[in-house]
């Protein structure tokens, strides 16, 4: 019994501090989304970087959420939500969606897809998500989701890199 507790101790001394974490994290460079969903007839929705593609077959992505947002608990009762990625000319629609104030969707022209849930207009792409899978990671939920719909314009993304956004440049021979 001793040995298992010395190396549940082993293990947690070598973890990276959270300070550091965030600092290594944040050159990470990422696109920017607003993961939005309809739940009782409510309009939820947040920013979001964390989100990724998951496989091909069958089309699927998941998507990074804290457990303690309004958005996470409505995707979790839905069952679906909207990937809304951002052109680069909308930082301020991402600080607007990355408060927890209401009123995120006041003069957004949106529409709503086939599963129901708020799509943005104007945006890089969208795509509306099916849940098929739930897993808990630490402080937030990782949704596993099928992609039921996808559509995408020819402009460029709005980026994230070290807690602020920017634009994306093509360099060299992929300046093309």
């Amino acid at each position: 019994m001793e040995q298992a507790a010395s190396k549940t101790h082993h293990n947690e001394s070598r973890l990276v501090d959270q300070e550091r974490f965030r600092s290594v994290m944040s050159h990470f460079a990422s696109g920017v989304s607003i993961i939005t969903t309809r739940n009782a007839g409510v309009d939820y929705g947040l920013t979001a970087s964390a989100v990724t593609s998951l496989s091909l077959d069958p089309p699927m992505l998941l998507i990074c959420l804290n457990k303690a947002s309004n958005t996470r608990d409505a995707i979790a009762e839905a069952q679906a939500f909207a990937v809304n990625i951002l052109r680069e000319d909308q930082s301020e629609l991402a600080r607007r969606f990355a408060t927890s104030q209401p009123g995120k969707f006041e003069g957004q022209s949106i529409s709503y897809g086939e599963l129901g849930v708020p799509l943005l207009d104007n945006m890089l792409a969208t795509m509306e998500c099916r849940v098929v899978e739930v897993v808990s990671g630490g402080t937030h939920s990782i949704f596993l989701a099928e992609a039921q719909t996808a559509q995408a314009t020819t402009e460029m993304p709005l980026t994230y890199f070290r807690g602020r956004m920017g634009r994306f440049t093509f360099l060299g021979a992929d300046a093309k």
